[in-house]
């Protein structure tokens, strides 16, 4: 069956030349906050993990796996939610994961061992699994494909300022009131934030999956010319059918390679959020204050990529290049830095050299969810949108649920040495993201096959 196209028009407060608006970047700025707070709430046991081990006696790799049980639910919450964002208010959607996000912490937060802590982690999960693709769906839903690289990437950029800004003032509660109080703090953040998207939050106009008909033409050729205009409007022709089946979807070269790169960048992150302070801390000697302030480095690394990956991507989109490059080569090229970085670690000499590298390999490794998020956005038709992207963050959130029982392991088994070895790991498994990228990744090649 063919579906009659639906023409979205801005919603209001919108300007139709861009896509954009007071109301699009107040949502925006607000799903950027979102998402700072939801890897605040990741972070935490991380910047705690020596006092939370002490204090409920834990091994390195039973407190891997205490971290791994956040992602025991976490993807399949991101397929679930995925699809019903398809059919549900993303306004809706957000608003309940924020509130349940501050319930979860509480239990662990009043006390508990070993037990609660891990069933308050599951919860959390399973609240935070559908976080990243419908918070990326309701920002794109504001914007046309060639100007989302900017808001895609400021949603993400939450990510990265969500361990900057809170990891100093976390690491102060944990060492001064305990890490029970940390979470306190964080169910806290949550509600307030609720409150104000409740107040300020709204659904966008534009579907999420490259447009549909002439309006995603005109919008292309006022910001690209006549080249860019011409290739945007007619990668989906207005009889483009609503009904394409998701395993048409996930069964494309680009939907593969995109979710294969992203899952080893997100390798990167999970070492990051869970194992990282405390590699700081027993491996290179930091203090317990100097780590919560170093673990920043990779993430403001992270920061400085995303910005540049988004504005090189969005010069070369608007110049006529296709996604294949602007996306797929550019996302290749920041992983394939990351994995030197991380395999070039055992030739460092010294502390500065080891933190320097760490940095690099773990920052632009880490830095590639907006080129994800935005290329299942154009691959997928605007009806499955939601779920494709949903789809994809449960199978590379995988990589969560692996990586700090991994280490945890390595660590038990090799002391202080584990921690190197899994940097190399990840510097492979880097190598292996860089290589589907560069190679697989064409959403034009994959549009059309969709569309016939």
């Amino acid at each position: 069956m063919t579906a009659v196209p639906t023409v979205h028009r801005p919603s209001a407060g919108t300007s139709p030349a861009t896509g954009g608006g007071t109301r699009a970047w107040t949502v925006t700025a607000l799903l950027v906050v979102f998402m700072m707070v939801n890897f605040a709430d990741k972070s935490v046991l991380g910047l705690a993990a020596d006092e939370i081990r002490a204090d409920l006696d834990l091994s390195a790799t039973q407190f891997g796996l205490a971290n791994s049980a956040f992602f025991l639910l976490f993807s399949a919450a991101a397929v679930v939610v995925g699809l019903a964002a398809d059919r549900v208010s993303t306004k809706t959607l957000i608003l309940v994961m924020a509130v349940l996000w501050s319930v979860a912490q509480v239990p662990a937060a009043f006390g508990g061992g070993l037990a609660v802590l891990v069933a308050s982690r599951m919860f959390l999960g399973a609240a935070e699994g559908p976080a990243f693709p419908v918070a990326q769906k309701a920002t794109l839903s504001w914007f046309p494909d060639e100007r989302r690289n900017l808001p895609g990437a400021l949603v993400t950029l939450g990510v990265t300022l969500g361990v900057i800004v809170s990891a100093p003032g976390l690491s102060w509660v944990i060492q001064h009131h305990g890490w029970r109080a940390a979470l306190w703090v964080l169910a806290a953040a949550g509600l307030v934030w609720a409150v104000a998207w409740a107040a300020l939050g709204a659904d966008g106009g534009h579907s999420v999956g490259t447009e549909s008909g002439t309006e995603a033409g005109m919008d292309a050729g006022a910001g690209a010319g006549t080249e860019a205009g011409t290739e945007a409007a007619v990668v989906r022709p207005v009889t483009t059918r609503a009904d394409v089946p998701y395993r048409k979807i996930f069964a494309s070269r680009t939907w593969i390679g995109i979710t294969l790169a992203y899952f080893t960048s997100y390798w990167c992150v999970a070492l990051m959020l869970v194992w990282l302070p405390s590699y700081l801390r027993n491996a290179l000697g930091y203090s317990a204050d100097a780590a919560g302030t170093v673990v920043i480095a990779p993430w403001l690394v992270g920061a400085l990529a995303l910005l540049g990956q988004a504005a090189v991507t969005g010069w070369l989109m608007r110049r006529g290049i296709g996604s294949r490059r602007a996306r797929g080569w550019v996302g290749g090229g920041l992983l394939a830095l990351g994995a030197a970085c991380c395999l070039a670690l055992p030739l460092a000499d010294g502390r500065t050299a080891t933190t320097v590298l760490l940095a690099l390999g773990f920052g632009l490794g880490g830095s590639y969810p907006t080129i994800a998020a935005t290329t299942v956005a154009e691959l997928a038709p605007p009806s499955r949108g939601g779920g494709a992207l949903g789809t994809m963050n449960a199978v590379v959130t995988a990589a969560g649920l692996a990586a700090p029982a991994v280490v945890g392991a390595l660590v038990d088994a090799r002391g202080v040495g584990g921690y190197q070895s899994a940097v190399l790991v990840s510097g492979l498994l880097l190598t292996l993201g860089a290589a589907a990228s560069f190679l697989m990744v064409d959403p034009q090649r994959d549009i059309a096959r969709l569309d016939t």
